[in-house]
């Protein structure tokens, strides 16, 4: 799956949380400051390309919507990133996480709980 520039995958969160809307409703809902409209339209030109952004015409009015889901595209970068930076190993990236004190004993507890039930 190809990836995202930080612009684009800013547009996307806002369109995965619309699930569909015009270029002025997409602005609307970005965060301050807020991008220029030429620059939001090429953005979304861009993402069309990439195959993330599907468009309805209406008349001369675009609705965007996304083409892949959010969840697809989470999981994709968690395991680019594990793969790149932790030798493709989850278990490094926990380890790392316990050893820096960004996981708690509790939360990893859970966590094995949550595989436990999944096997």
């Amino acid at each position: 799956m190809k990836t995202l520039t930080k612009a684009e995958e800013g547009i996307m969160q806002v369109l995965w949380k619309m699930e569909k809307g015009f270029l002025g409703e997409i602005i609307h809902e970005m965060p301050n400051p807020k991008p220029h409209q030429n620059t939001v339209a090429t953005i979304l030109k861009i993402l069309v390309e990439k195959q993330f952004v599907g468009i309805e015409t209406f008349g001369r009015m675009n609705r965007y919507y996304p083409l892949v889901k959010k969840e697809t595209y989470s999981k994709g970068r968690v395991k680019s990133l594990v793969k790149k930076y932790y030798e493709g190993s989850f278990s490094n990236i926990v380890s790392s996480m316990v050893k820096e004190n960004n996981l708690s004993i509790e939360e990893l507890e859970m966590l094995v709980k949550e595989l436990k039930k999944g096997k």
